[in-house]
């Protein structure tokens, strides 16, 4: 039986700048959207995972 192989992050810290740049523009731009509550939280769990890396 072979070992199993160790996880591998798939997204860079530069991904989650990215990410985090690319929500706070649509957030900008919907701030009256239904959904701006979920992409405002993504906004805030994107600006934790790239400040823990």
């Amino acid at each position: 039986m072979s070992e199993p192989t160790l996880a591998r992050a798939v997204l860079s810290t530069d991904d989650f700048k990215l990410l985090n740049e690319a929500v706070r523009f649509y957030l900008q731009a919907n701030e009256d959207a239904p959904d701006s509550a979920k992409f405002s939280n993504l906004y805030h769990r994107l600006g934790t995972a790239s400040r823990g890396r």
